[in-house]
Formats: structure tokens, C-alpha cells, sequence
């Protein structure tokens, strides 16, 4: 059985989750789920990020206190990965306990190194980034990404990291593993970063909330040192524990954090020891239709809002569907109604309904034993397909070879005719193997996208199935649903109907 560790971006605990946040949490779930089909024995952990000065503001601007802020947000984030099924295995928090001996381990450890050093920081500073800038990342005086604030000057003592010392480390890694950094064009940012590589600040003067530096009670660890150690944390750093996980299999963030997971976050573990993790995928972003997804600009949804459109189910579909893995894309709610009806609704929710009616109408609703020869070929060769899209991250590729499968087992029922097998009596056998066929495809379907659409394809298969266990993916060439009772059901994906104005 193969490890399989993946990991989220911790969620910042100064707002709410929105529908751009789900593209992110469904894709690794997507990804881990598919691992466990695999069969590998899979860690999924997700998270907040709950020091630096956005809490804080936001704790003061309600005046409660920066815990139960956290604790609030907290919940909330909780609340909406759970309503898209996000099957994660922990939920780290960088005010536990745990999380905190981690960071003062690693602070132990690049201070032995002699990595860690105090010196004055003067420059800019997004607090909505809770990053450093320099003059040329900025645009007419303010952060690109956060151009309603404006940036701080900040002129203070700090503990610095060398991490100048690391930079032929990180471009030999960078030519070393060229599938360290993905996909292709995030690597090639990353290496323009490292070539460029300065020492950088890591503790705050002035911020009390945040992680007391260890032996220095004067000052806090800097956010994202303290953020980017939870992939320790989270499977139990530095205790023995976390050497059955680490080194992480996959960090999956977005592309505008790059530098932090692909240049702080290997220095860091190089100056403390510890191994790399294998692979970094950094997606793109999400607009709502065309336009930036903001509170204030009258953009903002959240995941449990657009569920109720069809369900979580349709909108992880929709989500992973439309928005590429590995660029930027836009959510469309009439894009979202035509893919719903044509390929959920008609192609899936049509051949359920289609191939299950007919072993109930024609055999009684058991499958009959048959030679099976009818779309093996095909199911054999989508499985192939499938694994090998998958085990690359193209989520979307998984998809198409899904419903190639279903695609191919529709056509078949036009061409098979099984309504016109049933009326003559000699084709009894035919009939029986095109029943099995359809049975099987849509059994091997059901399989394939459950990481995508966990709740429906658990109900489709115990349709199919009844009560047998869900198989792996090497589980499936063997799989013969001769004498399987099935149940038509309600259907699959009711047919929309669309609120106006929606």
C-alpha cells in the first residue's frame, strides 16, 4: 500500500469562505479520493491560519478577542467543507498547542543551523497579504491584490533568515525535479523568485498575536513561518509520529503563493533537516462571472449558496468541470445550468435511468449472466485513461474519460435497440449481454466518479450494487454484475428548474 499525504492552504480566519475557496478544497478532495480508490492509505488535511495583523483587525473591529474570533471562523470554515463532503483527515489550527511546538521546533533548528540572525527591516508591508513588498511588486503605491488597503512602512528589529544561503539549493532542486513545482509555468515563476532570493524577516515586533519567538519575548513569529510549519504539525512534528507521513506527497495552493510554498517553505526545511515535500500544484483563479469574486463588489458567494442551486454534488461537478486545474477560469451560473442539464441530468441521469428501467422491465430487476463482451474493451481502456489523468492531477482529464464511458454506453443503447431485442424471443441472449454491458459501464462510472460526486455515485451504486462495497480500481477489470439486483429509483439528477434571476 503506497502513503499518500496531501494538503490544503490553511484558510486565512479574517472572513468568510466563498465559492472561489470550494475550487481549491474540492480539487484536492477530488485528488484524495481518488488515492483511496487507488487503494493507498491517504492523509488529507486541511486548515486555518489564525495569527497575524488581519485577525487581529478583524477581532478588534467586532472587540471580542482574537481567540474567540478565530473560534468563530473556525466553525464556519468547518461548516461549509463539510456541506461539500470534503473528506479531509485533520483540521489543523495554528493557535493549537500542537501547531506551536512545532514552530518552536523548527525555529530550534535553523537557529542551530545559524540560519536565523537579528537585523532591521525597513519596507513596505500588505498586511492582506501578510507579506514584505518590494517597490516593483507594487502598483502606483499599492499591493496588486489588495489595492483597497494601502501598504505599511515598517522599520523595526527582526529575526532574519539566511535565505540567500539556499538559493543554488533551490535551482539545482528546480532542475533536479522539474515535477517539484506544478504545473510547468508556475515552475518557471518560481525559478525567476529563487534567482532573485534576499535574506527575509521573520518576526514581528509589534504584533502581539501571533506565536511568542522562542527565547525572545519582544517579539512574534512572522505568519507565514508559523502558517507554512502546519504541514509538520498536522501529523504530529517533532514528535516520532510524523515519519510515517512526511515528506508531504502534495501541497496543493493557489498560484499567488507561490513563493512562500516553492521558495521560503524548501529553505526552511533544508535549514531544519528535514526532507522536501515531493510535489507543489499551484492553481489558478476563479472569477464569478467575469468579474473578481469580493464582498464589496457585490460578488461574493458562498459554497453553501451556490449548492442549493442543484447540490453539492453538481457544484463540485460543475466546479472541477469548468475551471481548469491549472489555470484560471470563471463560474458562470448559466454555464452551470447547461452543463447540469446536458451531461448530468441527460447524459448520467438518462443512461441510469434507461439501463436500470430495462433489467427491471425485461428481467425482473436482476442483471442476467451474460458473456459480457459488449463494451469491455471500452470500460478496460476509460479505467486506463482514467489513472493515468489522475495520477498526473488532471482532474478534468478524469472526467472526460468518465463520461467517454458514458458517452460510449448511450450510444450503445441506441444501437443495441434493447426495447426491440425484448419483442423476439431468438435474441433473448443478445438481450441479456446488452443488459449486462450497460450495467457494468454504468457501474464502472459509478466507480469512477464518485471522488467527483461521493454522495450521488454512493446512492447510483447502491442502486446497481445494492449493498457491495464500493471496489478499488484494480478491483474493476473482474467486476461482473451477473445477478445483481438493481432499483431504479427516483431520478438521478432531476431536471432543473431554475429560479428567475438567478
Amino acid at each position: 500500500m503506497s502513503r499518500f499525504y496531501i494538503t490544503t492552504a490553511i484558510d486565512y480566519a479574517n472572513g468568510r469562505p466563498h465559492v472561489g475557496h470550494a475550487l481549491e478544497k474540492v480539487g484536492a478532495d477530488v485528488i484524495a479520493r481518488y488515492r483511496r480508490l487507488r487503494g493507498d492509505e491517504v492523509r488529507f488535511v486541511m486548515g486555518m491560519d489564525e495569527h497575524g495583523a488581519k485577525v487581529a483587525e478583524s477581532a478588534q473591529e467586532r472587540r471580542i478577542d482574537p481567540q474567540e474570533w478565530t473560534d468563530r471562523v473556525a466553525d464556519e470554515w468547518r461548516s461549509a467543507w463539510a456541506a461539500l463532503d470534503i473528506s479531509y483527515d485533520d483540521f489543523i489550527r495554528t493557535t493549537e498547542p500542537r501547531h506551536r511546538a512545532a514552530v518552536e521546533e523548527m525555529i530550534r533548528r535553523m537557529e542551530a543551523r545559524g540560519d536565523l540572525y537579528l537585523g532591521t527591516y525597513a519596507g513596505y508591508y500588505c498586511v492582506g497579504c501578510e507579506s514584505y513588498k518590494t517597490e516593483d511588486e507594487l502598483e502606483e503605491g499599492r499591493c496588486p491584490h489588495h489595492p483597497h488597503r494601502e501598504v505599511e512602512w515598517m522599520e523595526e528589529e527582526d529575526w532574519f533568515f539566511r535565505l540567500s544561503a539556499y538559493r543554488d539549493e533551490l535551482l539545482d532542486l528546480l532542475e533536479r525535479r522539474p515535477g517539484f513545482v506544478q504545473p510547468e509555468a508556475r515552475r518557471n515563476e518560481v525559478r525567476r523568485m529563487v534567482e532573485d532570493v534576499k535574506d527575509i524577516s521573520v518576526s514581528r515586533s509589534a504584533l502581539p498575536w501571533g506565536i511568542p519567538w522562542p527565547g525572545d519575548r519582544e517579539r512574534t513569529v512572522y505568519v507565514w513561518i508559523d502558517a507554512l510549519t502546519n504541514y509538520l504539525s498536522a501529523v504530529g512534528f517533532p514528535g516520532e509520529a510524523y515519519r510515517h507521513w512526511w515528506p508531504a506527497s502534495l501541497h496543493v495552493i493557489g498560484k499567488d503563493i507561490t513563493r512562500f510554498h516553492c521558495v521560503y517553505w524548501p529553505a526552511m526545511l533544508l535549514s531544519a533537516g528535514l526532507q522536501l515535500p515531493e510535489q507543489v500544484w499551484a492553481h489558478g483563479f476563479m472569477t464569478l462571472e467575469g468579474r473578481k469574486i469580493s464582498k464589496s463588489a457585490g460578488t461574493f458567494v458562498g459554497p453553501a449558496e451556490a449548492a442549493e442551486r442543484y447540490g453539492a454534488d453538481a457544484l463540485r461537478y460543475y466546479l472541477i468541470r469548468e475551471i481548469p486545474w491549472d489555470g484560471d477560469g470563471n463560474f458562470s451560473w448559466e454555464r452551470f445550468d447547461e452543463r447540469y442539464t446536458s451531461e448530468l441530468a441527460n447524459d448520467l441521469g438518462n443512461l441510469a435511468s434507461r439501463a436500470l428501467s430495462m433489467v427491471a422491465r425485461y428481467r425482473d430487476g436482476t442483471v442476467p449472466a451474460h458473456a459480457g463482451k459488449e463494451l469491455a474493451e471500452v470500460r478496460e481502456a476509460t479505467v486506463a485513461q482514467y489513472r493515468t489523468a489522475l495520477d498526473g492531477n488532471d482532474l478534468q482529464g478524469g472526467l472526460d474519460a468518465a463520461f467517454g464511458l458514458v458517452s460510449e454506453a448511450n450510444g450503445f443503447v441506441e444501437r443495441s435497440a434493447p426495447w426491440a431485442l425484448a419483442k423476439d424471443p431468438q435474441r433473448a441472449t443478445e438481450l441479456d449481454e446488452t443488459l449486462g454491458a450497460l450495467v457494468g459501464s454504468l457501474a464502472v462510472a459509478a466507480v469512477l466518479l464518485t471522488p467527483y460526486m461521493p454522495r450521488k455515485m454512493e446512492d447510483l451504486w447502491e442502486r446497481v450494487a445494492g449493498e457491495r462495497p464500493l471496489p478499488t480500481l484494480d478491483e474493476l477489470s473482474a467486476l461482473d454484475p451477473s445477478g445483481w439486483r438493481v432499483e431504479k429509483g427516483s431520478p438521478l439528477f432531476p431536471r432543473p428548474e431554475v429560479a428567475a434571476g438567478a
